[in-house]
């Protein structure tokens, strides 16, 4: 769960993880330039605005850049995710071996609990584009 802050930084942070919570995936648009972003900020970092609304992404993305950690617990992924609306995000592919995750690959978010709390992964989508 991310660090405990106050003010509307901590607030765009917060209502991130409250929607997770809640089995929604939201990221923020900018009213003025129409870009998506990603980390949840007050303003864009795009163009400046503070113009922002919350929106569903498609949920489609390709893998960036991956990794294996090696682990005692198993082994996982450490991915950026390029999402079809245009954020890059760091997050993990599932429900594939960690050795199987290429550049490139097509990917779909989901939202599964992690030690008691949401967590926004990509699992493989066989024969897309993304």
């Amino acid at each position: 769960m991310p660090h405990t802050e106050t003010g509307p930084a901590a607030s765009a942070e917060r209502h991130y993880f409250e929607q997770l919570a809640q089995g929604c995936f939201t990221i923020p648009q900018c009213q003025a330039c129409a870009r998506h972003h990603f980390y949840p900020r007050v303003v864009c970092p795009h163009c400046g605005s503070d113009a922002l609304r919350w929106t569903q992404p498609s949920g489609l993305g390709e893998v960036y850049s991956t990794t294996v950690v090696r682990s005692k617990a198993g082994d996982y992924t450490v991915c950026l995710v390029d999402l079809a609306e245009g954020p890059r995000l760091m997050s993990r592919v599932v429900d594939t071996p960690p050795e199987s995750v290429r550049i490139g690959m097509p990917v779909r978010a989901r939202i599964d609990t992690v030690d008691g709390g949401p967590l926004l992964v990509f699992v493989p989508r066989s024969g897309e584009q993304a």
